[in-house]
């Protein structure tokens, strides 16, 4: 069987770990050449044999100009262009209204919304036509939880972006998608759950589990192969039908 990414070269940001992670891992064993971007050199050199295949890492912050210009002339440099662009990098954390501060809205939307418009747009020169775009967005997109209006606001922001993109870059083939996961298990959510609250998350799960980076993964794959060939401007749930009910 002909693997779906074969002869593919995909750059995954924020690769280093959690879904990132899963996403890269799953292009690789699809027969892509992956390289990945993450701002702590400790992981990404744990990343790249977790990722296998012919993976590489760049080191750099995507939320920095100067960092995006120096992670795509690596990749022009040794791979020539890019099919697959996956932009995964964000950040996350809570604010209340009342208490939300200027440094806690300019950090999400900073890494969030400016990064990833910059990252798109610095790309259409390597992307290839007929390309694939995925940009990670969240259920919260449509869905609102308290003390995260910023976050919740910035990746209805990455939703909108798609819709307009797919527009903007009409006549090159390039599509555009968003992959807007639910509770998935990650470092980063233990991080903000305890045990008990990720109980009352899968209790909210139709499916009834958390999803995995490996289920984020399978359905990148689907965005970024022919499987979805006539599919842009989409936003794709992977949320176990949690934002259905």
């Amino acid at each position: 069987m002909t693997s779906k990414l074969a002869g593919k070269v995909a750059l995954v940001t924020g690769g280093s770990s959690g879904i990132g992670l899963g996403i890269a891992k799953r292009f690789a064993e699809e027969g892509a050449r992956v390289f990945i971007t993450g701002r702590r050199q400790s992981q990404l050199g744990e990343a790249v044999p977790a990722i296998g295949g012919n993976a590489a890492a760049i080191q750099g912050d995507t939320s920095n100009l100067a960092d995006l210009d120096r992670i795509y002339a690596t990749v022009k440099a040794q791979a020539g262009h890019i099919d697959v662009l996956a932009l995964n990098a964000g950040v996350y954390e809570f604010g209340t209204l009342g208490e939300i501060t200027e440094e806690h809205f300019d950090k999400t939307f900073n890494t969030n919304v400016r990064g990833l418009l910059f990252a798109v747009q610095k790309a259409l020169p390597l992307l290839t036509n007929g390309s694939s775009v995925i940009l990670t967005g969240s259920m919260v997109s449509i869905k609102g939880f308290a003390s995260c209006s910023v976050y919740n606001a910035s990746k209805a922001a990455v939703r909108s972006f798609a819709r307009t993109w797919i527009v903007d870059l009409k006549g090159r083939g390039i599509r555009i998608n968003v992959l807007s996961p639910g509770y998935t298990a990650t470092p980063g959510l233990s991080q903000f759950m305890t045990d008990d609250e990720k109980a009352l998350a899968v209790a909210s799960v139709p499916l009834g589990r958390l999803g995995t980076p490996d289920d984020l993964g399978k359905a990148a794959v689907f965005l970024a192969s022919d499987d979805s060939g006539y599919v842009t401007g989409i936003e794709l749930f992977v949320d176990g039908g949690a934002v259905q009910i």
